[in-house]
């Protein structure tokens, strides 16, 4: 989708930022309640391998993207637009933020998780290029949590 707006700025999180991502998040649906938000973003924000971005519009911030690298491959997490800012390509920009961020480190592959029911997602990385590739993930809690779904 091409912009229909001026893009969003695009930098790292500020100590200001957290509680509006966070209520970003809320909005968008993707907070879970095994997760807490505050300690992903100061996980990202601790080391080199990861960052915290947002993109800001004169409104404030109108988009976000958790992304980082394991040494090989690349992720994101959080990705979110203001429901009242959809439809701009602001999702676009976020994700080329993340991808540039990736290349910049030298990261060849990014990969991300989209939960099954989530068709309208689906749709959005496909419309960006992403590929659906079949994968079992498995996952364990370290402290000793049940599995989450």
């Amino acid at each position: 989708m091409a912009l229909t707006a001026p893009a969003p700025a695009i930098a790292p999180i500020g100590d200001g930022d957290i509680a509006d991502v966070i209520a970003l998040w809320q909005r968008c649906g993707l907070t879970r309640p095994w997760n807490d938000p505050a300690a992903d973003i100061a996980l990202a924000r601790k080391g080199e391998n990861a960052a915290m971005l947002v993109g800001r519009d004169d409104g404030g911030i109108v988009a976000s993207v958790l992304v980082g690298h394991d040494g090989h491959r690349g992720w994101v997490y959080y990705v979110a637009v203001d429901p009242d800012c959809r439809h701009k390509g602001y999702g676009r920009v976020i994700m080329d933020a993340a991808e540039d961020w990736l290349r910049a480190r030298g990261i060849e592959k990014l990969q991300l998780m989209v939960r099954p029911d989530n068709g309208q997602v689906q749709a959005f990385y496909q419309s960006l290029g992403y590929l659906k590739q079949e994968r079992i993930i498995y996952a364990k809690w370290l402290d000793g949590r049940e599995p989450t779904p």
